[in-house]
Order: structure tokens, then sequence, then C-alpha cells
């Protein structure tokens, strides 16, 4: 294949923390694949020629399922085009970045990635929410909260998380906040400890509410909460009363 393929990351949604490299390779690709968590104004950076697909992925409204995605990616570098597949975030952390890569490889095609500000990261401590800090957590894990949706039973053991595990950043999780409350409780964490939901973070749209594990559904309900968002669990939390907004 004489096309070339780059998984972009998108970075948390703010246009400026688009990286100079994503910049350079979106204004000289060929075609540009998109998701749905990509700021569409950068889209206007792309070329006037250039063809834009859309391969937005939200709830139940899908563009373009992940098969299709992965075998337009592979046609169009077998047309030697330069494609510029913009995901959200970062394209390896819970982007399926590396389930395209994989196919593209299989194919023979050329891939490359370039790493973007992940929104597990700079989401919380833009709302004022380090995810590590020295008097609170030492470590920090990171978790999507919604699994494959051909998986019937979930794997992530949230009870095994409540010890040892720093500052809890689940993503993708709104909707099944419920269900990930009740299983950290019953896994020993008190009720009363200290968690950020945050949605459409880094954005004019940014909405954060500062709350305790036992009422992440409510609080989600309530405030009307909308993806995409990111829940923070853990005493770092409390650090969003002390340093506000921080963009």
């Amino acid at each position: 294949m004489t096309g070339k393929v780059y998984l972009v990351g998108a970075g948390p949604g703010d246009p400026g923390l688009f990286t100079i490299k994503g910049l350079e390779l979106l204004r000289s690709a060929d075609v540009v694949m998109y998701d749905a968590l990509a700021n569409p104004e950068l889209l206007k950076e792309c070329r006037p020629d250039a063809e834009l697909i859309d391969a937005g992925k939200r709830a139940r409204d899908h563009h373009l399922s992940q098969w299709q995605t992965n075998q337009m990616l592979v046609e169009k570098a077998a047309e030697g085009k330069i494609v510029v597949r913009l995901k959200g975030g970062d394209p390896f952390l819970f982007g399926r970045g590396a389930e395209e890569a994989e196919e593209l490889r299989k194919a023979g095609a050329e891939v490359h990635v370039v790493p973007g500000v992940s929104s597990s990261i700079s989401v919380p401590e833009l709302a004022g929410i380090p995810v590590t800090h020295r008097d609170y957590a030492s470590l920090v894990t990171f978790i999507t909260g919604h699994e494959k949706a051909d998986r019937e039973t979930d794997r992530i053991d949230w009870r095994s998380l409540v010890s040892g595990h720093g500052t809890l950043v689940i993503m993708m999780g709104l909707g099944n906040a419920k269900h990930i409350s009740e299983e950290l409780i019953a896994g020993g964490m008190s009720a009363d400890m200290p968690a950020a939901i945050i949605s459409k973070g880094s954005t004019p749209d940014q909405k954060v509410v500062v709350t305790k594990v036992s009422e992440l559904a409510s609080s989600i309900a309530d405030n009307s909460i909308e993806p995409p968002g990111i829940i923070v669990v853990g005493e770092v939390a409390k650090m969003r009363d002390i340093l506000g907004d921080m963009a």
C-alpha cells in the first residue's frame, strides 16, 4: 500500500489543546475520518478538497460500525491516500485506536500514532481536581465505565478497586453510575467518599458537580449531566472547592 494512516488524538475538546503535529497532519490529509468527541472546529483546518468522513459513535447513534471504520481505513490506504483518523482524547486510551492500528497492520498498511492530550487527566485538572496529590493520592487508576456491548458480564471487578488503587478516574461511566457506586460501596468504600462528575470538560459547556460516591447516579440525574463525562472518585475531589476552575 502507498497510503498512510495517522491515528491522531484530538484532545479533550478545547481546540487549543490539539497538538502541533496533529494540526500539521490535519492540514495535509487527503481523507479525515473523525469521531463524535473530536471538536468540529478542528475540521475547519482541513484542506478544502479533503474528504471528510463522520465515524462518530454516541450512545446508540453510530454513523459507522467499528468493522466498517476499520474496512474504510484499509480501503483509503490502499488507494494511496494520506488519512487522518481523528479521535477524541488519546487514540489508545479507551479509544479503540489499537484495534484500528492492528487491522491496518494486518492489511499491510503504513500506520502511525500521534498521541493526544487525554481527557482522563486534563478534564479533571481543568476542573481543579488533580488526580494525584501528595496528601491524598500517590496512585491513580483509569477505568472504562462502558464495556463492549457484546459482553454480557462486566469484566471490571469494581469491589476490588476500593483498596490500593488510589484515585479512580472512570471514563464513559455516566450511564453505569448506579451500578458502579453500589459495587464500590459493597466492596467496602465509604458511602461518603468524595466524588466528582465532569461533563463536556474543557469546553464552554463544561459542568462540574462535586458529590459523594453514594449519590453519583442521583447527582447525574438531578443536574442533567450529559455525556461525554468523567467520574473521579477519591479524596482529591475535595480540591475542587479550593482550586475551582483552572482553565
